[in-house]
């Protein structure tokens, strides 16, 4: 697979530097991604960590919550890390009053489910077509998956500690989404897992 994407950062908030640095060693092209012009200029995006009601209120404010729901619809490959899981699932536990999502995976994502900053943890799981090796996750103030659809593949489950075996990575089709921060490791796997992805996507149109 030789395509070089244009992979958008969704750069209302978070880790948007962090994950453009991961996907161009990726072998991708990156663009942040504020306004829906510059969303229709990318063949897929990256949700980043955050706080998931500024970024559902700020895509409501920058006019981005439809048309990216839009595009979702469509086909095209995103992946969502922390907040970025939630806002990625159709439905959400612990939400604000009134929370929205971009949705596209059919999951039920509980929010701050691992608990608060001062929970956050760092733990080793194994993921499903990113090698043999664990990969070392960052947790911070992190969701879980609780429930997901015949139609969902999951990709990893934390291994140890209080909360063991919870959904913390899946993908549906030209989705993908992890409760924990990939681009904050030197491991860049999970960026590469979606960057071929969204080759494989743009070969397939």
């Amino acid at each position: 697979m030789t395509a070089v994407p244009t992979i958008g950062v969704l750069a209302l908030q978070g880790d948007v530097r962090e994950h453009a640095r991961a996907l161009e060693g990726a072998g991708a092209r990156t663009l942040p991604v504020r306004r829906p012009d510059e969303l229709e200029s990318v063949d897929a995006l990256v949700i980043p960590g955050g706080e998931s009601t500024t970024m559902w209120r700020l895509a409501r404010t920058f006019e981005l919550l439809e048309p990216l729901r839009k595009r979702i619809e469509a086909g095209m490959p995103a992946y969502g890390s922390c907040a970025g899981m939630i806002m990625l699932a159709d439905r959400i536990r612990d939400g604000a009053d009134g929370q929205e999502t971009f949705g596209g995976i059919d999951m039920t994502v509980r929010r701050n489910a691992f608990g608060r900053q001062v929970d956050s943890f760092e733990s080793e799981v194994r993921l499903t077509g990113v090698g043999d090796t664990p990969f070392h996750a960052v947790f911070i103030r992190a969701p879980w998956v609780e429930s997901v659809g015949g139609g969902v593949q999951v990709l990893g489950r934390t291994e140890g500690g209080p909360n063991i075996d919870r959904i913390v990575a899946v993908r549906q089709g030209r989705l993908m989404a992890t409760a924990f921060h990939p681009e904050l490791t030197g491991d860049h796997r999970v960026h590469h897992y979606f960057a071929d992805l969204v080759r494989r996507a743009i070969e397939e149109e």
